[in-house]
């Protein structure tokens, strides 16, 4: 066996690490520099935030139409601004075929 100087090394480490890890990331400083940063990148800003969510069933009923319409119009608008293939297709026939007949002489 390593003997009682091996086990006091382990509990030295043991101890040792994880108050050397509360040390370097409860340092304030640390906190500022890297991880404020990427939390105003990660969460929208509290003015963002929607502050009046619905509290009864009825409005979250109503909440959920609003929804359901604004995607729908959305959708709708995108398809009435995309091209449809078929119309597409027959704009390139159109340009293919002549417009007069060819006279083969």
């Amino acid at each position: 066996m390593a003997g009682p100087n091996l086990e006091l090394f382990k509990f030295g480490v043991y101890v040792f690490i994880p108050i050397a890890m509360m040390v370097h990331y409860g340092n304030p400083q640390w906190y500022n520099d890297h991880v404020l940063p990427y939390r105003e990148r990660f969460w929208p800003k509290p003015d963002h935030l929607n502050r009046n969510l619905p509290q009864t069933s009825s409005e979250l009923k109503q909440e959920l139409e609003r929804i359901k319409a604004e995607r729908l119009q959305a959708k709708k608008d995108a398809q009435a601004a995309a091209p449809t293939p078929s119309t597409t297709v027959n704009e390139q026939e159109k340009k293919q075929q002549p417009s007069e007949p060819v006279r083969l002489v």
